[in-house]
């Protein structure tokens, strides 16, 4: 069975001062706090969620 791609995420820049819909986007990667780093699933969803937040975040296959 085929492998499924993941991806390191890791908070970069602070939370304070965005927009709602972004720490949202945040939460829902599972970030808390600054240089915090997840794994999470390379999927469709996650991809959008990364890409609207993209200026706030560090990503790398892991």
């Amino acid at each position: 069975m085929a492998e499924s791609k993941q991806l390191k995420v890791t908070l970069s820049r602070s939370k304070n001062g965005r927009l709602a819909s972004h720490k949202a986007c945040v939460a829902g990667l599972g970030l808390r706090r600054m240089h915090q780093s997840v794994i999470v699933q390379d999927t469709p969803e996650n991809r959008g969620m990364i890409n609207r937040v993209s200026y706030m975040l560090t990503v790398e296959e892991a």
